[in-house]
């Protein structure tokens, strides 16, 4: 029973995490982010499963966090009110060809990021932009003002 109260706290103490750190840092991992994250990952193991290494204790954690992860997608769907808090909402930056200067803000997000990102999709200026919206997934998708 241990083993099964760790993980639900580990479960809820990530989702809590992800959600401060904030979608765009998770989404453009650099080597160190990734580096950093696999040890962030041993340390919940360690912190989960104490010295237990047997099979039943292994099995104990991954059934339980996936009972979350599938409960969790499934209060998602059907408690609308929940599903921004779980899965995070769509943040608009740009709107209209306007900055929104406090989304911005929110998401620790300069113009020359956005500017880079834009270009990555093959946009020359900001100028050229109607909506940029910061997505759950850590992209950023944007209309163009011809299209």
């Amino acid at each position: 029973m241990d083993l099964v109260l760790r993980s639900i706290f580990v479960f809820f103490l990530v989702l809590v995490v992800t959600r401060v750190v904030g979608r765009r840092e998770l989404g453009a991992l650099e080597p160190f982010d990734l580096i950093l994250l696999v040890v962030i990952g041993d340390l919940v193991q360690q912190g989960v499963t104490q010295s237990d290494q047997s099979l039943t204790g292994m099995t104990t954690v991954i059934v339980t966090i996936t009972l979350l992860t599938i409960a969790t997608a499934w209060v998602s769907y059907r408690v609308r009110r929940l599903a921004p808090i779980i899965n995070g909402e769509p943040l608009v930056l740009i709107a209209e060809g306007r900055v929104i200067e406090r989304n911005m803000r929110r998401q620790r997000l300069s113009l020359e990021e956005v500017a880079a990102e834009a270009r990555l999709s093959q946009i020359g200026s900001l100028d050229d932009v109607r909506y940029a919206v910061l997505e759950t997934n850590g992209h950023i998708s944007f209309v163009t003002k011809q299209g």
